[in-house]
């Protein structure tokens, strides 16, 4: 696939670590990466965002683009209007992925918080853009309770749009995971109609980059190029 769409079930669950994971197995693969953040909340100019985490992790040789950046952290449409900015809609993001993905392997595009989360007033989500690229969206979900139905819920909605469910990654997997988030590892491939294609560690984003890139092929399935398996 060259052009890979980032979904969470919500926000804090580990999208960007996985999103440097992913980068990180494609650039040992030798495939040349993009990332590309549709907008970033909740970030003072200069401060360091979402894409420079991933290129901090997964290493510089990835192309990072941010396309709007909004200061409170809010959903983009909202973070945007109450800074009088102007928005970035799914015709924006659709553009910018198609332009890297002609100079690029692959093109990882991160969406902020849920699939359904509002880029601009005229209500153009996430969703949208990948429908315009016709892109298959990658959903990053936590492991523990709660999780089956957030994850069936981006699912539907996904189906709705005829958009394809790339698979589904824990993006915090626990130290001493709990019964249900156990549990929920058999359950949320039939939750999301797609397979368990992952689980990210708790504290991965804190790993030293180099020991980040030697250990992440470890925590993705061969489909996203690593060799988890359950």
């Amino acid at each position: 696939m060259a052009i890979l769409v980032v979904s969470g079930t919500g926000t804090e669950i580990g999208k960007t670590i996985t999103t440097a994971a992913l980068a990180a197995v494609a650039l040992a693969a030798g495939r040349s990466v993009a990332v590309l953040k549709p907008a970033q909340t909740g970030v003072a100019p200069g401060e360091p965002g979402d894409v420079f985490e991933v290129r901090r992790l997964a290493g510089e040789a990835v192309t990072g683009v941010e396309l709007a950046r909004f200061p409170e952290p809010l959903a983009p449409n909202t973070s945007a209007r109450r800074a009088g900015m102007t928005p970035v809609g799914p015709e924006e993001v659709a553009e910018a992925a198609a332009k890297l993905a002609t100079e690029h392997d692959l093109v990882l595009v991160e969406g902020a918080g849920g699939l359904l989360v509002r880029f601009d007033d005229e209500g153009g989500t996430l969703a949208d853009a990948a429908r315009l690229l016709g892109a298959p969206v990658l959903v990053v979900t936590p492991a523990g309770l709660g999780t089956l139905n957030s994850t069936a819920l981006t699912a539907e909605a996904l189906r709705a749009r005829d958009l394809a469910c790339a698979g589904v990654v824990v993006g915090i997997w626990p130290a001493e995971p709990d019964l249900a988030s156990r549990c929920n590892l058999a359950d949320l491939p039939e939750v999301a109609g797609a397979p368990l294609l992952g689980t990210v560690p708790e504290g991965a984003g804190r790993l030293a980059p180099a020991d980040f890139r030697t250990r992440a092929a470890g925590w993705l399935a061969p489909a996203l190029g690593g060799v988890w398996s359950i």
